[in-house]
């Protein structure tokens, strides 16, 4: 059973948000707060502690008062970036730790037995990589990475690979399914993410009404 303890968070927030009109999307007002602030609270309980994957000037996540890993491969090669970034970081600055767990900055619903179910599903022995997966949708950017895969990630993407899929699968790939949850009078996808202004607009709306 892999434990908390073993485990360091990730927030991805180093997109370029092209959606949203560019700038940090995670950074954006909602419920008194920013987009990656709730994030945050979400996920903290669940892990040892969190780092945040952004490129650029660091400065911009103060409020946050956590440690920001920028991309180890260079060009906005998309989400697999930002897990290697928390693995190399964990790898450097956490050496016991054995797993890294990656969710959006940009989903802001995040079940609090994501983590829990997650590493259930580790221990079981059903893959290297367990993935997260709602009304039958994989979610690549939200999951479970052994930190022992870094080397293996850092390869394939120097060789080109992008699609999260084609690389997880090679390491056997267990998708963790998560209910929709009540907020007002909708059942709602925990795993929302808000990509444009609409979306942004309707979130506000749901957790206004829950």
């Amino acid at each position: 059973m892999i434990e908390s303890r073993n485990i360091i968070g990730v927030v991805l927030a180093g997109g370029l948000s092209r959606r949203m009109g560019g700038g940090d999307k995670g950074l954006l007002p909602l419920a008194g707060r920013s987009m990656i602030a709730e994030v945050v609270a979400r996920l903290a309980p669940q892990v040892s502690r969190i780092v945040i994957n952004a490129n650029g000037d660091p400065s911009r996540f103060a409020e946050l008062g956590l440690p920001v890993a920028p991309d180890t491969v260079e060009g906005f090669v998309g989400p697999l970036a930002g897990v290697l970034a928390g693995l190399r970081w964990t790898a450097a600055n956490v050496s016991a730790v054995t797993h890294v767990v990656s969710v959006s900055s940009d989903a802001p619903l995040l079940p609090p037995d994501l983590v829990a179910k997650l590493t259930d599903a580790i221990g079981e022995g059903q893959g290297s990589i367990a993935m997260a997966r709602s009304a039958g949708e994989l979610h690549p950017v939200i999951g479970l990475w052994p930190v022992r895969l870094a080397d293996d990630l850092d390869a394939a993407l120097r060789a080109g690979l992008r699609k999260v899929l084609h690389w997880t699968d090679r390491h056997g790939t267990v998708a963790v399914d998560f209910p929709f949850v009540p907020i007002g009078d909708r059942e709602v996808d925990p795993f929302f993410n808000a990509n444009t202004p609409e979306e942004l607009t309707e979130l506000r709306a749901l957790l206004a009404s829950g």
